[in-house]
């Protein structure tokens, strides 16, 4: 796997402390901090998977998630919002040359995207008619665009579609309280009969396949890469990263804690030692999983291959396992640190309330990820539009 600590010369183990310190003041704004977004920008993270030619890094796909589940050591909703900002700056790198041209004029913005199609999108003067409402739109409080995802065209040939905003045409309903992912500031977003332009709309099906207009007008690997693959891992590494953090946090604390009523160190009792040992051998498995799923996928797009649907609800399944396995870890190793490891001022209860809300996430729908790998290895029928 491409990836290495330190590749984001920005993302620095001071920038993850950063994040730690704020983490409090982030769940209580239920949006990033501005001095958050200030040490984004200046980190280099958001320009990781611009293009070349808009000035960015144009790095190998892969190299988005060391940075993204490093940064939930400090934070697992700031790395999530941050993480996708980054991302979406990749997804913009799909689209026409036109959008482009008009969108990274001063370099990589700020992009939130609920992609459920969940609006309708009508012909009309060369362009479309969009209405509809869509939630989960992480980071829109501070959006410069916003990507939505809609049903697009005449009713007789309907096709679904991302269709792109100026952050100025959407309403931000502010629904976003929740028990975690707080900081993500992922409230709801309403459009009302605003006409689009032909060219800011890009066809899922291409979208999901690697054969977007800009991945013929860059011509290179990490704009072939499948979005669902993308999208899955990308989202996959808050979780893993909080996990690690919970296991570093539990190993501190069985340095600490004595038992109440036994007066015992708990780092001399073997039930607890055990359950370090078992969660850092776990996390090394999701690692090893992480790293082969990655590799599988680079491998074919570095050699100009389509990725088969089959490889793609692999590597969605893999994701999804990384996801709940990593919180099946924190909820251990919680279940270890006794009762007062609930305080409010405590990171161990805020990683869970974090990464039990990733688990939501429909990507991570382990039953329907499990189900579409499994019928399309043994050669089932699976629809056309399934998110792969």
């Amino acid at each position: 796997m491409t990836t290495s600590p330190g590749l984001v010369p920005g993302v620095t183990e001071e920038f993850i402390t950063r994040l730690a310190d704020r983490a409090g003041e982030a769940e209580r704004l239920r949006r990033l901090p501005r001095a958050t977004l200030d040490d984004y920008r200046a980190s280099g993270l958001a320009s990781l998977l611009l293009p070349a030619r808009y000035g960015g890094r144009q790095a190998e796909f892969p190299e988005i998630l060391d940075p993204i589940r490093r940064m939930a050591h400090g934070c697992a909703s700031s790395a999530w919002t941050l993480g996708f900002y980054t991302l979406h700056n990749w997804m913009l790198a799909l689209f026409c040359e036109q959008v482009q041209d008009e969108v990274f004029a001063t370099g990589p913005v700020l992009c939130p995207a609920p992609l459920a199609p969940t609006g309708r999108g009508v012909p009309a003067d060369g362009g479309i008619r969009l209405s509809g409402r869509w939630s989960w739109a992480t980071g829109v409080m501070d959006a410069d665009w916003v990507l939505v995802g809609a049903i697009c065209g005449p009713d007789e040939a309907p096709y679904p579609a991302l269709v792109l905003l100026p952050a100025a045409d959407v309403q931000v309903e502010d629904v976003w309280h929740t028990a975690g992912m707080r900081a993500t500031g992922s409230n709801d977003v309403v459009v009302d009969d605003v006409w689009v332009p032909a060219h800011r709309l890009t066809n899922v099906v291409d979208i999901y396949g690697g054969t977007t207009p800009g991945a013929a007008l860059h011509d290179a690997a990490p704009y072939r890469w499948p979005m669902v693959p993308a999208l899955a891992l990308v989202a996959a590494m808050p979780a893993l990263g909080a996990a690690e953090r919970a296991a570093d946090l539990y190993a501190q604390r069985l340095g600490n804690r004595v038992l109440a009523y036994s007066g015992a160190a708990q780092k001399d009792q073997p039930a607890a030692q055990i359950r370090l040992g078992e969660a850092r051998v776990r996390l090394r498995a999701l690692r090893g999983l992480l790293d082969d799923t990655v590799d599988a996928i680079q491998a074919a797009v570095t050699n100009g291959e389509r990725v088969p649907r089959a490889a793609r609800a692999n590597a969605r399944v893999a994701a999804a396992h990384i996801v709940h396995e990593s919180r099946a870890v924190i909820g251990d190793l919680l279940e270890a640190s006794g009762a007062s490891a609930q305080f409010l001022d405590n990171p161990l209860q805020r990683i869970k309330r974090d990464v039990d809300i990733i688990c939501g996430h429909v990507v991570f729908d382990y039953d329907v990820a499990r189900e579409l790998a499994g019928a399309l290895e043994v050669g089932v029928k699976v629809s056309p539009i399934a998110m792969l």
